[in-house]
């Protein structure tokens, strides 16, 4: 647990609570502000604003930074990565606990101009929940319901980070 004078990370609060909360009840978790959003959410402007087994929803407001080279609307780059933000966060929805997930591959779709300041819905949905492998899809839509761009992924648990929960669970049992 930090201390007061450090600030709570979302790795730190998920550290905390990763024992108790399923991988879907440590999205709401961040919806709810019992954990903080990662650092890469304020960077890009993005919200979780729901989340289930195998769902996550989240509300993004790109910010001016994110505009290409021209300013006229945002770098696919960061178009891509809340894309794959969307369908880990499918991914770490599922499962008995939270894990963090690595991409093993990402096919995007871009099918408008994302526009930086504009409010967006960025809604994915596991499609495989595989025991080791899972596939995600996951959409941008307008303020209209028109989808701006889509993704669909392979992604796997990052098993370093269950293990370091796991170690840190097990010391915080031997202290008890």
């Amino acid at each position: 647990m930090p201390d007061k004078e450090t600030p709570e990370t979302m790795e730190s609060a998920m550290l905390a609570l990763w024992h108790e909360l399923t991988g879907a009840q440590m999205l709401q978790a961040v919806v709810d502000g019992r954990v903080p959003h990662g650092a890469h959410h304020a960077l890009l402007g993005l919200r979780l604003t729901g989340a289930g087994p195998g769902r996550v929803q989240q509300t993004w407001r790109p910010p001016e930074a994110l505009a290409n080279f021209a300013g006229s609307g945002v770098h696919a780059g960061y178009i891509a990565m809340v894309l794959d933000d969307a369908c880990c966060a499918a991914g770490s929805s599922h499962g008995e606990r939270s894990y963090p997930m690595i991409t093993l591959n990402l096919d995007l779709d871009f099918l408008r101009a994302v526009r930086p300041g504009r409010e967006y819905t960025v809604s994915s949905e596991l499609v495989h929940p595989g025991r080791r492998r899972m596939v995600a899809n996951a959409r941008v839509t307008d303020t209209d319901g028109a989808v701006v761009a889509q993704a669909r992924a392979g992604v796997i648990p990052d098993l370093d980070f269950a293990a370091r929960m796991q170690e840190a669970g097990a010391g915080a049992g031997d202290q008890a």
